[in-house]
């Protein structure tokens, strides 16, 4: 193909890379949150265990924040359109 040209940016690649693989981990991480809610809300759980959870929640939260912050990205740049599906991701969940 005459002036067809695919150039490869190993930054890029690895940035792109970084950023499907946190997007993974944060679609992950609201299925988590959601399946917390629906227990919480069903009240099976101790309050010592609604306490852990919602610390366990926090914390991973705020890893997700810091990884994000480590590559230079945002929560939204994670966030893929699938069409008419809509996005991946819930803008805010809660």
């Amino acid at each position: 193909m005459t002036g067809s040209r695919v150039d490869l940016d190993a930054d890029n690649a690895a940035r792109d890379l970084v950023s499907l693989v946190l997007t993974l981990i944060e679609l992950i991480r609201q299925l988590l949150e959601r399946q917390a809610v629906r227990r919480l809300d069903q009240a099976d759980l101790t309050p010592e265990q609604e306490e852990r959870l919602g610390t366990a929640l926090m914390h991973l939260d705020q890893a997700m924040t810091d990884l994000c912050a480590h590559h230079d990205l945002r929560r939204e740049d994670l966030n893929l359109h699938l069409g008419p599906l809509g996005p991946l991701l819930a803008e805010n969940p809660w």
